[in-house]
């Protein structure tokens, strides 16, 4: 844990994966939110409060793609669209239903089995069969 940390530093303005925490102590919710906005990266963020408006207002503006509210920023949820803001990532949304876009390539097909041409497709030959 580092303490003591300005919103300007180093190790305030980067992303580290790693058992890291770096204390930024601000004065009110308004000011934790500039902080967490300052930089240039958006995973993942949490709020620790009682107060329910705060809660709803940092989750509103914080620029993060998931905001924890009394809970720690685990970043284990495979049952929602993970992925960051900003310069966080690629912008991909990995997990969820939102991962079935992200690594598939969606392809409609229809199949008729009944040997017939459907109506949009006769000009004028009505009942007319498929080709063996």
């Amino acid at each position: 844990m580092l303490v003591d940390v300005k919103p300007n530093m180093r190790v305030a303005q980067e992303e580290i994966f790693g058992p890291v925490t770096a204390v930024i102590e601000v004065s009110s919710v308004d000011e934790a939110i500039k902080v967490l906005n300052s930089t240039k990266y958006g995973l993942s963020s949490s709020i620790y409060t009682r107060n329910v408006n705060n809660a709803f207002r940092f989750m509103r503006d914080a620029e993060t793609g998931i905001v924890y509210v009394n809970a720690g920023t685990i970043g284990a949820e495979i049952q929602l669209p993970f992925g960051g803001m900003k310069a966080t990532g690629n912008g991909h949304r990995e997990a969820g239903r939102a991962a079935l876009d992200v690594y598939s390539e969606w392809k409609s097909i229809y199949v008729d089995y009944s040997g017939k041409l459907q109506r949009a497709q006769i000009d004028d030959t009505e009942g007319a069969k498929l080709a063996p």
